[in-house]
């Protein structure tokens, strides 16, 4: 397919348009691609015939069209991660027996998208669209772990920023980091009762194509319900889910 090679040129174009905060010189854009000029303003004045790119003459600069706006609307309604995730997290929740689900992380919270609970399984605080601290929480700590150490620092830039439960949680950004440090060295995220007493969960994030942490995956387990070994197959699990969401998202996490 001789057009293939310039279909992925057009996509790195969108992509560098999409990575920065405003419209771009033409200059710019070649540059960083290592394009020939001619050949960059054939592409673009491809994508702006389609809508996806515009031309700013004024400013010699080109931007984001509507069309390429309109399919980040359409990735929104039409929810395609929490269409994939769904019978991941069935999967687990029949596998291990417990409540588990999956959350992004929305600000310093966590917003809870998916649910699959468990007959005869305690009842819990999180249901879905439910907001909950990001450092209480295993998912959202696996998330945090996961984070650039600059952008958790920008998230949490004073003690006003952590708000506790029970009074558990960390109230500093400096026990906020210990707690993450602990997370990268074992793979996963924990928390017992920070949520809701006698309960605790099991956590680890799935990752998009960037290598960014996209959502968290948990598993709620009564605490006196689980030995070490149950943690450590309720943690495998997790892993296992998370890791496989990862995969039908095209992801991998950052190395």
């Amino acid at each position: 397919m001789p057009s293939a090679p310039a279909v992925g040129q057009a996509l790195t174009v969108l992509k560098v348009l999409a990575r920065r905060a405003g419209p771009v010189p033409a200059a710019s854009i070649a540059r960083e691609l290592g394009l020939a000029r001619s050949t960059t303003y054939r592409l673009l004045d491809a994508l702006s015939a389609q809508g996806f790119v515009v031309h700013l003459p004024e400013e010699r600069r080109y931007g984001l069209g509507v069309a390429a706006f309109e399919l980040g609307s359409a990735y929104s309604r039409q929810e395609p991660m929490q269409r994939l995730a769904r019978p991941l997290l069935t999967r687990l929740a029949d596998r291990v027996g417990h409540n588990a689900h999956l959350v992004v992380l929305h600000g310093r919270d966590v917003l809870y998208v998916i649910e699959e609970r468990v007959a005869g399984r305690p009842s819990l605080v999180t249901d879905v669209g439910v907001r909950l601290p990001a450092t209480l929480t295993a998912s959202g700590l696996a998330i945090l772990a996961a984070l650039p150490t600059a952008q958790v620092r920008a998230l949490y830039p004073s003690t006003a920023a952590f708000v506790q439960r029970h009074d558990q949680g960390p109230t500093t950004l400096s026990q906020l980091r210990r707690l993450l440090v602990d997370v990268r060295a074992s793979g996963f995220a924990a928390e017992t009762g920070s949520v809701t007493p006698g309960l605790a969960s099991v956590a680890c994030a799935a990752f998009d194509h960037n290598g960014h942490p996209v959502a968290g995956i948990a598993v709620t387990y009564p605490v006196d319900e689980a030995d070490d070994r149950d943690r450590t197959e309720l943690v495998t699990a997790v892993r296992g889910c998370a890791d496989e969401l990862t995969r039908r998202l095209g992801g991998a996490a950052r190395s």
